[in-house]
């Protein structure tokens, strides 16, 4: 039998490195790729692309396999970034991190790795993957403390059949143990965190090199004005940190949370403790991507999570006929935000698929 090819996306990171280790020992033929997606200019982010081929160097000659580098930065920046921007603009906030899979690591990094001569593509993510009559089926990984399944909720039957997750059954800690045995450089290396592109810098500094930030009053839902605001791009629905308010007369000493954005009067409404976020019942997508295929019933009940880590929240589905998707909350919920993803579950934990969340009612 002919040996297959797997064109393994490394990072520099623990994960993609033992990825390839394991294709390696699992016999596969393994080159890694190595993606460039920004244009790295300030010094002092962590989120350098030098450093991080560096370490992927490394680790591609402890396990004697070829590497390549691309990079892919015009295409993060037209495919991922204005939309990062644009959705900022509208006052809502965006999830790159959902699009960056569709557009780029499933996207021209499949066409690279063909042109390599790969017969598959594997990457580091915490994901599984099963076929079954023909369909290939997105599943939850075995460690649910660092299941990514939820960022790939936009992946299609044509990216996911030269998908592998090697790190589908294994957990962190097994996987770093893994590349400790191994004597690989990036076994005790920190996981990168946030939006690689902004690495550790100051968020705000970054967001206004390219959008302008205009300034406005905070109120409470009753509309006393309690505070000012910097921008309304800087603040997320259900955020309590970095507000600036404290010391108010008549304040009951619980949390500031974010409750709305006016961009129409440039206003940040907020409430006090958890107890008078306003309840939301449901929410309607912009668009939806289906996996493996759109039901046969537009109606039915299922799970759901509207950000990263939340656990599943029971809900009610109604397919529309324009193929955006109603769906109404079984389970109280408060933080849901405009621009972020939901994505629907089984009981059997396989991903239904995902949708911008476009309004919530």
């Amino acid at each position: 039998m002919q040996q297959k090819t797997v064109v393994v996306g490394m990072s520099g990171g623990v994960d993609s490195s033992v990825s390839a280790l394991l294709l390696k020992e699992q016999g596969y033929n393994v080159v890694g790729l190595f993606m460039q997606n920004w244009e790295e200019t300030d010094q002092n982010a962590v989120c350098t692309a030098q450093q991080d081929y560096d370490d992927m160097r490394k680790v591609c000659d402890k396990l004697n396999i070829p590497y390549f580098s691309v990079n892919f930065s015009k295409e993060y920046y037209e495919k991922v970034f204005e939309y990062f921007l644009q959705s900022y603009k509208q006052g809502r906030t965006p999830n790159p991190d959902v699009l960056c899979n569709k557009e780029i690591k499933f996207g021209p990094f499949i066409q690279k790795a063909l042109q390599l001569g790969a017969d598959y593509i594997a990457t580091g993510h915490y994901a599984k993957l099963e076929q079954k009559d023909g369909l290939f089926y997105l599943k939850k990984a075995f460690d649910k403390n660092k299941d990514q399944s939820y960022f790939l909720n936009q992946l299609t039957q044509d990216q996911l059949k030269y998908a592998m997750f090697p790190l589908s059954d294994i957990t962190k800690p097994e996987v770093r143990e893994i590349a400790k045995k191994a004597g690989l450089n990036t076994a005790s290396k920190k996981d990168s965190t946030g939006i690689c592109f902004i690495g550790e810098r100051n968020f705000r500094k970054f967001l206004s090199n390219y959008l302008p930030a205009q300034s406005g009053e905070i109120k409470t839902l009753n509309g006393k004005v309690i505070g000012k605001h910097q921008g309304l791009m800087y603040y997320t629905i259900g955020q309590r940190k970095g507000l600036g308010i404290g010391g108010l007369k008549d304040s009951n000493g619980s949390a500031w949370f974010v409750v709305k954005k006016d961009l129409t009067t440039n206003t940040l409404y907020v409430a006090e403790g958890e107890a008078e976020m306003p309840v939301q019942n449901g929410l309607i997508t912009n668009g939806f991507n289906f996996i493996p295929t759109r039901p046969q019933n537009t109606s039915f009940e299922c799970f759901a999570k509207f950000r990263y880590r939340q656990p599943d929240q029971p809900v009610k589905v109604n397919i529309k006929d324009d193929g955006n998707v109603d769906i109404k909350f079984l389970s109280k919920q408060t933080s849901v935000t405009p621009g972020q993803f939901v994505v629907l579950y089984d009981q059997q934990e396989n991903c239904l698929g995902g949708g911008e969340i476009d309004i919530i009612y």
